[in-house]
């Protein structure tokens, strides 16, 4: 970090805040990446900065990683301050230039981060509070999904937001693409040759994408019939990982040309086809209180996205994400095209286990899978099915991996906006939407801890998905390397 920052953080009491944020903060604070910082909290609880202090220890405590002592806790708690929103902006501008003054023995100029850890309809009001505030100059912010219900929405919001900050100060917030895996993407295509060269339409059959949860929507379900799971993980989480998979080799890996390889993966997207969507919605969601009886709000959502352009032409991609599901997973899976096979006599088992996989999983500790067949010792010529795989938690350096949230923030007050979503991508992806938006498949029901509708092998067919996997992932507790 550069200068000095005062991070304000609007929803300071809020779930994200205490599961994500604060924790993440002081991890920061740790790391030695956030030294010379105040942090502001504000929200709708009246409580005082001695309040807010305790809700952050409770927080980092429940939610953080190790043992918060008195003395790891102390100089983590003089940056806090802490102000209710019903104080006003003017209140809260006090309150932030005092932060600032208590920063300006380091001699340079102080930035101001701002996280809007809001509902959406909230956000408005927040950058609103801002431009009253005084509090724009210098400042740049931080907006969580989604942005926008449809392209109308979205273009409003972006009009709106661009009336008090110029984009290059926004950073629309995917915490998927802050993940150690997604990253790993772009080293893993870009950096090595022996990968880059087939990574094509003549040598990728197809491309899978797939986020079970195996949560349900307790306590989300009013948000949850305003979004769906299509709003919800598709627009902001699935379709970044898609760019990062597909893009061309930018220039630099500089924000701005990577941004623009992301936007030409969305602009060569076709409109999305509501016969290559399955809607489903597990049994149980209706009845709530928030739901109607007859709600058609899909809680899962399984579809084929084609990418016409020169490097995808007619290599489908496959997205699935749903709620109360088998496993909870977050997959990337690349489909290799099969050899012929007939020189391989019969009963060989050459081909009979699909084709070669390269596996990414976007967990925390990402690890990374290429399946390929080898000859079974023994005689004769019987193929069985192998693997190699990568763990990051197996390298030197895996202490070091920043989660998801705590990179992102990073990055952020860093202005680096290469992990984040540009109003251009965003609007894109909301006009390919369109289609499906106005002409939703109904919502087909499935049973809590499966994979979803039955209807997704129709899908997907001739192809299979690939979760559940066959073979787990290789333990090295138990696993000599």
């Amino acid at each position: 970090m550069e200068q000095p920052h005062v991070v304000v953080l609007f929803g300071a009491t809020g779930d994200l805040a205490r599961r994500k944020l604060l924790p993440g903060l002081l991890r920061l604070f740790e790391a030695g990446l956030l030294k010379d910082a105040m942090i502001v909290g504000t929200s709708l609880e009246e409580i005082d900065t001695e309040g807010f202090v305790k809700l952050a220890r409770d927080a980092c405590e429940e939610f953080g990683k190790g043992v918060v002592t008195d003395a790891r806790w102390a100089p983590f708690a003089e940056l806090l301050s802490y102000i209710p929103t019903s104080r006003g902006a003017k209140e809260l501008a006090h309150l932030v230039h005092d932060a600032e003054a208590k920063l300006a023995r380091t001699g340079r100029p102080v930035a101001r981060l701002h996280y809007l850890s809001v509902p959406p309809k909230a956000a408005l009001d927040v950058i609103h509070e801002l431009d009253e505030a005084g509090l724009v100059e210098r400042a740049r912010i931080i907006m969580e999904k989604p942005f926008g219900t449809d392209l109308a929405s979205a273009k409003v919001l972006n009009a709106a937001v661009h009336q008090v900050f110029d984009e290059d100060q926004v950073f629309r917030i995917d915490h998927f693409l802050g993940k150690e895996a997604a990253q790993n993407i772009l080293a893993f295509r870009f950096a090595n040759g022996l990968f880059e060269p087939i990574w094509n339409r003549n040598f990728i059959d197809h491309v899978q994408i797939d986020v079970p949860e195996t949560l349900g929507l307790e306590g989300r379900t009013a948000f949850y019939e305003s979004t769906g799971a299509y709003r919800d993980m598709v627009v902001t989480h699935l379709m970044q990982v898609l760019a990062f998979m597909a893009m061309e080799p930018p220039t630099s890996l500089a924000p701005g040309p990577i941004g623009d390889e992301k936007n030409k993966v969305f602009r060569s997207i076709r409109p999305i086809d509501p016969a290559n969507v399955v809607r489903g919605q597990y049994t149980g969601y209706r009845g709530k209180n928030e739901v109607a009886d007859d709600s058609d709000t899909e809680t899962f959502i399984a579809l084929k996205v084609i990418i016409d352009n020169w490097r995808w032409a007619g290599v489908p991609f496959f997205l699935r994400t749903g709620k109360k599901m088998a496993e909870g997973a977050r997959i990337i899976s690349i489909a290799f095209k099969e050899p012929p096979l007939t020189m391989f006599p019969a009963g060989s088992n050459a081909g009979t286990q699909g084709p070669d996989h390269l596996t990414f999983d976007l967990a925390d500790q990402s690890r990374m899978s290429l399946s390929f067949y080898g000859k079974r010792p023994g005689p004769g010529m019987k193929l069985e099915k192998l693997s190699m795989q990568f763990a990051t938690q197996e390298t030197s350096s895996s202490t070091g991996v920043l989660e998801a949230y705590e990179r992102l923030i990073h990055d952020a007050m860093r202005g680096d906006h290469t992990l984040f979503t540009t109003a251009e991508g965003i609007e894109t992806l909301w006009d390919i939407s369109q289609p499906l938006l106005d002409n939703p498949p109904p919502v087909r029901l499935y049973a809590p801890g499966s994979w979803g509708p039955n209807a997704i092998h129709q899908l997907i067919a001739p192809h299979a998905w690939r979760l559940p996997f066959e073979r787990s992932w290789r333990d090295t507790r138990t696993t000599p390397r």
